[in-house]
């Protein structure tokens, strides 16, 4: 009887512990499921919308004289599988990007994988650095704006705040490239890297971080001297962005009653800020920040355009304009990877830092 009386109390903490961790790895494997449904949504969207466009692919491929000849246009037709129904068309295109292959580009003959494995580095280490840059500068202003409410300094933030969100970045791009570049000197032009300089062995193929791993330290101070002027073009619109947000955010969780408990206490101010007003604004400030990092990955092509960045945005850009499906289709595809990507994370640390989120 003693020993048969002690094997229950002896379970009863493991099933606690264990149920206490069902609802964090529920929440996860939930949102894991809705990542991949909407990665299948993604693939159908945009082999959808691509064949959907008004132009004729098999003209953008071929070119006028060859699209002219009937049997050109029949052989190309069999070869790329355009002239079977649209329903096997996509599940031989679904069938190809489950081993990776996101088709051969019309107008280089190299594979979109390859093509975009090469620009993809190049957009990740800007939009990176500018994110990076908009969080420090755009949670610090906001957070300075929300303990300084309706003082100078509150007013003085919200108006550089609403600057960021005005301006063009097309028009501030070139503005600064005219100022830093062309009449100071302070920041190199375009390009990643000095025409002089080499290139770092490709690891990550980001020229900052590979440049440190070979301990190529020229090139890691060239790469980031490049790297500074385009990505603080791109970070005002976030910076704005998150100033904005985060003082709102603040603010609320500043009004809390927790808060008031807490000051009550005597607890000293930087603790109250750090571990509750900080922690309480952390969810809609990652919200931002996750759709800011998104958006600074999928929509950096007019200044990858004004420095010369060769990222995914001017890849992008140059495949629209010569209608080079495959290209758009890939990167349509990368794209809408990467946001659910981001959001997935999103949702992993808002599981984390809130744990309400988890039973809902």
């Amino acid at each position: 009887m003693p020993a048969s009386s002690k094997a229950p109390a002896q379970a009863r903490p493991h099933v606690g512990k264990t149920k206490g961790n069902h609802p964090l790895a529920r929440y996860l494997v939930t949102r894991l499921g809705l990542s991949v449904l909407l990665v299948f949504g993604v693939t159908v969207v945009t082999f959808i919308l691509t064949n959907l466009v008004p132009a004729d692919p098999v003209q953008a491929a071929l070119g006028e004289q060859a699209a002219a000849d009937p049997e050109i246009v029949a052989r190309f037709r069999e070869q790329a599988g355009l002239d079977k129904p649209l329903l096997v068309q996509y599940f031989t295109y679904v069938g190809r990007l489950l081993t990776g292959d996101l088709g051969t580009s019309n107008q280089t003959r190299l594979p979109v994988a390859d093509e975009i494995g090469r620009a993809f580095p190049a957009t990740a280490e800007l939009a990176l650095v500018a994110i990076v840059i908009s969080i420090v500068i755009g949670v610090g202003l906001g957070m300075w704006a929300a303990l300084r409410r309706r003082r100078p300094a509150d007013h003085i933030i919200r108006a550089v705040s609403l600057i960021g969100l005005s301006v063009p970045t097309f028009w501030l791009a070139l503005l600064m490239y005219y100022v830093f570049f062309f009449k100071l000197r302070v920041f190199p032009g375009s390009g990643r890297l000095s025409p002089a300089a080499i290139a770092p062995p490709k690891v990550t193929g980001l020229y900052t971080v590979d440049s440190i791993l070979s301990g190529q330290m020229s090139t890691f101070w060239d790469a980031l001297s490049h790297l500074i002027l385009p990505a603080l073009v791109l970070a005002l619109y976030t910076v704005g962005l998150l100033t904005r947000f985060a003082r709102s955010s603040i603010l609320e969780v500043l009004n809390q009653d927790y808060i008031k408990a807490a000051k009550a206490k005597g607890l000293p101010f930087r603790v109250i800020i750090i571990r509750y007003v900080l922690r309480g604004a952390l969810v809609p400030i990652i919200t931002i920040v996750g759709l800011a990092f998104g958006s600074l990955l999928s929509g950096t092509v007019l200044v990858e355009k004004v420095y010369a960045w060769h990222g995914l945005g001017e890849y992008a850009f140059t495949a629209a304009t010569k209608l080079d499906l495959p290209a758009v289709m890939g990167v349509g595809l990368i794209v809408g990877i990467v946001y659910i990507g981001i959001n997935f994370i999103v949702d992993v640390l808002y599981g984390v830092i809130d744990p309400r989120v988890r039973i809902q």
